[in-house]
Parts: structure tokens; C-alpha cells; sequence
């Protein structure tokens, strides 16, 4: 059996105790997610790429215990179509949602119907199979509201179920009111959030740009989950991060905030 194999049949096969979540890693900032009898897709990026520093953890077409697959907004290491159409295909019972504002073209390119989407947008939410989920604006270097709709092209979300709460912060920066928006939500019981930063190299070369280290533990400290998860650092060569570093700042400045970092398929329970 092949690995990735082995990491499908893992997810399928995980008992969950009851008030429980659990999620395995898959790289940059996606994710699997066991909630509340659910399995939820964030942010899978699996298309193979001479980019990548590693191969991807398991195969899209392998992917047919999908119920809800998040995309936080539209770069290939976020919103994959190779990936969408693969799990659409494999896993006809799954949801996708991502940004209200990309529904029309993102349904286009993967030839997934508009049907089988939710489209969100900054404080809507949406409850899918039992399992809640509140759409945050994310500020990917900027907030970039549509000029025409108001609509943003960049998504957190916040998705409460099973008696657990986790927020995917997507690509973001800080921005002025985003923890207030936050502090407003479940408090979060797992946060997953960008940590490699920016500069003006990569916004030169159109590689745009997260939180740093320190910022994200900053958003991390301010909302207190049981479980801090770095992420957004491993991918690319040119756009890489220090997980270290933010375990490091985080247990001097929020001792009170506990921290994951580990293998890439591994499976964490909380």
C-alpha cells in the first residue's frame, strides 16, 4: 500500500472521541480536518510541480471522503483546480467554498457547478452538513475589496462544529479590525495561520505577502486557542519561513499557548 494510500485510509479509519477534532497536515497552509462526523479539505494544494521542495502527501484522486473542501482564495497553493476537479470527481458528496467574488470563474475553469458551491464574503455564515462556517476578510498584503461589488477576493474562516472551533486565517496580514472581527467568534480551539512574512523582493516579483512570525503570534496571543499551528513556510524555495522562531517568540511573549509543529501527514487530535 502506498503512502498516500495509507494517509486516506488513516483519515477514514480515525476514531474520533466524541468533542474531539483532529487534523493532518498536508503542507503550506492546507490541511485535513475530522469535525463532528465530517471531513473537510482546507486549502489542498496536491498538483505535482517542480516548485515544490516535496511531493505532495497523497493524491487528489484518491480523495473520496470529502465533505466540505475550503479554498481561501485564488493562488495554485490555495484554490488547486487540478485538485478541486480531482476531489469534485471522487468525492461527489463534497461541498466547496471559497470567496463569493470567485464562484463564477473558479466554477468555469474546474467545470464543478455553481451548485456544489457556497460562495461567502466577509461576515457571512453558513451552516453545511451541521458544521458552521463564518467567512473573515484576509488581507493577502492588501484587503482588495472589489470596486464594483465590495465582494473580497481574499477568505479566513472560522467553523464550528462536533462541540470544536477552528479558524483557517487563509493568506493574511494584520489589519485593523480583524481581531475585534474575530473576538466576536467561538474562540478557536485550533488556529492555522501564515507565518513566512514579506518584503519587498518577493512583492517585486509578484509573490505577495503574510503575516511575519511575530505578528502571528501576536493574532494567536490576543484570541488564546488550545492550539497554535504555523503554517505557510515549506513550500517554495524563495518563500520560505522559521516555524522555530515562531514557537520560540510565542512561548516567551504567550507561555499560556501551546504550539504544534510536526510531520506533514501526521495526525494531532485535540
Amino acid at each position: 500500500m502506498s503512502k498516500e494510500s495509507q494517509l486516506i485510509s488513516e483519515v477514514k479509519g480515525y476514531k474520533l472521541r466524541e468533542g474531539h477534532m483532529a487534523f493532518w497536515w498536508l503542507g503550506q497552509l492546507g490541511y485535513i480536518v475530522r469535525m463532528a462526523d465530517l471531513t473537510i479539505y482546507a486549502d489542498p494544494y496536491l498538483s505535482a510541480s517542480d516548485d515544490r521542495l516535496f511531493a505532495p502527501p497523497l493524491q487528489a484522486d484518491e480523495i473520496d471522503n470529502a465533505d466540505i473542501v475550503l479554498g481561501s482564495h485564488d493562488h495554485l497553493d490555495h484554490i488547486d483546480d487540478d485538485t478541486w476537479k480531482a476531489i469534485a470527481k471522487a468525492s461527489p458528496q463534497a461541498v466547496f467554498v471559497l470567496p463569493k467574488l470567485l464562484m463564477e470563474k473558479v466554477s468555469a475553469r474546474t467545470g464543478i457547478p455553481k451548485e456544489r458551491m457556497t460562495g461567502l464574503d466577509d461576515g457571512d455564515c453558513v451552516t453545511i452538513k451541521g458544521v458552521t462556517i463564518k467567512a473573515v476578510a484576509a488581507a493577502h498584503e492588501f484587503l482588495d475589496p472589489d470596486p464594483v461589488t465590495g465582494e473580497h477576493p481574499y477568505l479566513g474562516y472560522v467553523v464550528e462544529g462536533g462541540g470544536r472551533v477552528f479558524y483557517h486565517a487563509g493568506d493574511t496580514c494584520l489589519y485593523e479590525g480583524l481581531i475585534t472581527k474575530l473576538k466576536k467568534l467561538a474562540p478557536p480551539d485550533v488556529m492555522f495561520v501564515p507565518i513566512n512574512g514579506r518584503d519587498a523582493r518577493r512583492l517585486k516579483a509578484g509573490c505577495i505577502g503574510n503575516m511575519t512570525f511575530q505578528e502571528a503570534v501576536d493574532l494567536c496571543g490576543q484570541l488564546s486557542p488550545g492550539l497554535a499551528v504555523p503554517g505557510h513556510f515549506d513550500m517554495f524555495s524563495d518563500n520560505l519561513g522559521s516555524p522555530l522562531e515562531f514557537k520560540a517568540y510565542l512561548e516567551i511573549k504567550y507561555p499560556e499557548v501551546k504550539c504544534w509543529i510536526g510531520e506533514r501527514g501526521s495526525a494531532v487530535e485535540v
